[in-house]
């Protein structure tokens, strides 16, 4: 009797978060370990479908990191990174697009459908206006160039608010098209951040391979639950925010400014922190606010 005491307890603490987030859109990208192991996707999807399920307008935007250096590999293709981004040549984006369309999206399309929520793939290059990613290394003041990688210059709002009217959950892939026509890949925390903004977007939500945000990286213990845009620059010049956080960090600041009212970085390998960070009074990752 205790244990299902317990269970109802839970549903009334979610109860005021479900009535305040029930119509509102929230953007979760998903990517790291949880989309490497079939059964934690699963479990990341399912938490999808509640979301769903109890009114809240989900739009899920999708990496590929791993599944695609594998590819690449089996196809004999090296792969080369500048900064943390992969460089991606012709031969490289016709893997990219190969890989997230119908290796990744397919399967997280199928898992959603699986777990009872409607749901469709969003190709990106219908969405996505982008403008090739070049930039002036401060130390050398060479001229960085990753190939066929962009920044995203527009975002085409009206087939991700179709979908969503129809109770759909749009699963959109990270590829745009760039000034050529051409198909370039998009970083995707960077595509998930500017389809946040563009659609005034309540949450971002960051699923990563980390608690959140550490004050010290051998410390799993020291997460900042809160973090504030006027801290990101004191942070970053002190190391705290480096490497693969950066990127994050920088498209939740950006995200935040643009009028999206949290963005949240949650670890994506522990069971339901999507459900905890957004449902439960304590959470379990780093908020980033105003």
């Amino acid at each position: 009797m205790q244990e299902i005491i317990k269970k109802a307890d839970v549903l009334i603490e979610a109860l005021p978060y479900i009535q305040r987030f029930r119509g509102s859109i929230i953007v979760v990208k998903f990517g790291g370990s949880a989309m490497e192991s079939a059964d934690r996707a699963s479990e990341v999807l399912t938490d999808i479908a509640f979301m769903e399920c109890v009114g809240m307008r989900v739009v899920v935007v999708h990496g590929g990191g791993k599944a695609i250096s594998r590819q690449m590999d089996n196809k004999g293709i090296k792969s080369s990174f500048v900064k943390g981004l992969r460089v991606t040549c012709e031969k490289s984006i016709k893997v990219v697009e190969e890989v997230l369309k119908s290796e990744i999206n397919s399967s997280i399309v199928n898992t959603l459908k699986e777990a009872g929520a409607k749901a469709a793939c969003l190709d990106g290059e219908t969405l996505f206006t982008v403008i090739k990613k070049k930039i002036k290394d401060k130390t050398t003041g060479e001229t960085l160039d990753w190939g066929f990688v962009g920044e995203p210059e527009k975002v085409k709002t009206k087939p991700v608010l179709a979908m969503l009217d129809e109770t759909i959950v749009p699963v959109i892939t990270p590829l745009g098209l760039g000034p050529d026509r051409k198909i370039h890949n998009i970083n995707a925390d960077t595509a998930a951040a500017a389809v946040a903004q563009a659609l005034k977007a309540r949450k971002l939500v960051f699923l990563s391979d980390v608690p959140g945000l550490l004050r010290d990286k051998d410390d799993p213990e020291s997460i900042m639950s809160t973090l504030k845009i006027k801290q990101v620059e004191g942070l970053v010049k002190k190391g705290v925010i480096d490497g693969g956080m950066l990127p994050k960090v920088e498209a939740g600041v950006a995200a935040i400014k643009a009028g999206v009212r949290k963005v949240h970085m949650v670890d994506g390998r522990m069971p339901h922190s999507l459900l905890l960070e957004i449902f439960t009074d304590k959470g379990v990752g780093t908020q980033i606010v105003e």
